[in-house]
Formats: structure tokens, C-alpha cells, sequence
């Protein structure tokens, strides 16, 4: 099954027998603290226009738990965000359709903890919000309560050390700005510069104008010449996890599994024990 969906397989589908059930999960990177400007609301973009029956998802309340020493967004309490999907209807036998505003970045969160738990229906709206060409509505959906119970997977997570092993043995691939990799400029965490043997992968060159995924051809050979090989261990973070599962969703597109650090490097750089490399070469 394809990890994303187009706007007008999406307008089919809901007309279909087995609807997906829809998730709004509209989120931004927060500068307001250095901007002085106001941080996003996502809640409030929702309620001014969504997709019909769309149930709104909080990514910092229910996608992550709070930020600490396991790094901005670390994994969420799986109490709490089974919770937030059957409040939302989600149940293991029905299809989910993830979307927000366009960036791709908190719905391919969402989809990445669907189904790293467990759930076998995932998908992501491909080019989000700007790409529905349909009806919106502002009223709020009650859905029936759904049966979700997460239960994670063994594998496709990566801890601190194992992102360090997997730098070493096989691909790590670090789905930040480039600068921020070569540690040029670092806006938010303590220190600039990546996992020592990671290479810098922008997890912005995986989509056109538009906002949608390239092609998965495209996609497969930009990973190649990464030096993703068929069939070796491949592994993404970025600065706290949520972009970082936007390029594993783009991985999983073009055909390639791939492990997620969450705590990403939020988490590793805030351990002054850690090493830091700096500049365009990997090591």
C-alpha cells in the first residue's frame, strides 16, 4: 500500500464503503520566542476551515510528551495518544488519512506513530490542505469512539546509541537544513553541527514546489546517491523527530524502510559527552 494519497483518490475514497477516517494535525515549527511574533495555533486554523468530518490532533499534547531531556518532542505517553485516537474514531480495521497544512511535517508524525504502533491502514494527504479542491466546513465532528490500542513495533526506532551504531554500520541520514548539519547556524538547540557519519539529507529536497512528493523514482534515486543500498540498514533524524518522519515517509515511498530517532538531535546535542561533527563531510 502506498504511504500517501492524492487529493482525488482521497475525495473517492470517502464516498467509498470503508471511509478513512481523517486527521487534521496543522503544526509549525515554533520561532515565535525569536521572532515576537505569535506561535502558530493549529487548533484555531482548524476550526476555520477543515476537511469534512476532519478531527483535529495536537501534535505537541498528543503526538509528543513533553520536552526534556529525551529532546523536544520525545515519543508521547502511548496511553495518552491511544486515547487521542479513538477519541478521534480511529479503529485497527478502518483506513486513516492523515493531513495538514502542507508542509507534511506533523502528518507524516502522525502517520509514522500509527504505524510504528501498529495500525495497518496509514496514509498521508499528499501536498495537505492546499491540495483538497473540495468543501471545507467549521463545525466540529463527534465521532463513535474507536478501538486503537498501540502496540509498538521491535524495530523502526532508534535510541541515541543505536542512531551512532547505524551512523557507523550502515545509512544515517540527517533531515535538517543544510546548514544546521554543517553547523553554520543553529537556531534552537545547544550546539550546531551532526552525528559524527551521518550525511545531510533535507528533508525539503524530497518535494516539488507544490509540496508534494517527487516521483518515487526520483525519490529512490536521490536516496542512492545518498548511498542508501537495497537492503541495508537505513535510519533519519532531524532536530526533534517530526521532520525527520517526513523523510522516512519519503523513504517509505520510494520502497526503503527506515528506523527514526525520535529524540533526533534535540536530544543528542543537549549531552555535552556527545561528539559533534561539524562542516560538509559526514565524519
Amino acid at each position: 500500500m502506498n504511504a500517501i494519497i492524492s487529493a482525488s483518490a482521497l475525495a473517492s475514497a470517502l464516498k467509498g464503503a470503508n471511509p478513512p477516517v481523517l486527521l487534521d494535525v496543522r503544526w509549525q515549527l515554533s520561532t515565535a520566542a525569536a521572532s515576537g511574533e505569535p506561535p502558530f495555533d493549529g487548533r484555531a486554523a482548524y476550526r476555520a476551515g477543515h476537511l469534512p468530518g476532519a478531527v483535529f490532533v495536537d501534535l505537541d499534547e498528543e503526538l509528543a510528551s513533553a520536552p526534556g531531556g529525551n529532546g523536544r518532542h520525545p515519543l508521547p505517553d502511548l496511553a495518552v495518544f491511544g486515547a487521542a485516537m479513538r477519541r478521534a474514531g480511529v479503529s485497527s480495521g478502518t483506513p486513516v488519512v492523515v493531513y495538514d497544512g502542507g508542509m507534511g511535517w506533523g502528518a507524516a508524525r502522525a502517520w509514522w506513530l500509527l504505524r510504528w504502533t501498529g495500525h495497518p491502514d496509514v496514509r498521508v494527504l499528499d501536498g495537505g490542505l492546499p491540495s483538497w479542491e473540495g468543501a471545507l466546513e467549521t463545525s466540529v465532528p463527534r465521532p463513535a469512539e474507536g478501538d486503537f490500542v498501540p502496540e509498538p513495533a521491535e524495530s523502526g526506532l532508534l535510541d541515541a546509541d543505536g542512531a551512532a551504531a547505524l551512523a557507523r554500520s550502515g545509512v544515517l541520514l540527517d533531515a535538517r537544513a543544510g546548514e544546521r548539519y554543517r553547523g553554520e547556524v543553529e537556531p534552537i538547540d545547544r550546539v550546531g553541527g551532526h552525528i559524527p557519519g551521518a550525511v545531510s539529507a533535507p528533508t525539503t529536497d524530497n518535494v516539488g514546489a507544490d509540496g508534494r512528493f517527487l516521483p518515487a523514482g526520483e525519490l529512490g534515486a536521490r536516496f542512492r546517491g545518498l548511498g542508501v543500498e537495497q537492503g541495508a540498514p537505513v535510519g533519519v533524524y532531524c532536530g526533534s523527530g517530526v521532520s525527520g518522519a517526513h523523510e522516512v515517509l519519503a523513504l517509505a515511498v520510494a520502497g526503503i524502510p527506515a528506523a527514526l530517532y525520535v529524540g533526533s538531535w534535540s536530544e543528542w546535542s543537549a549531552d555535552p559527552e556527545r561528539p559533534v561533527a561539524v562542516g560538509p563531510d559526514p565524519r
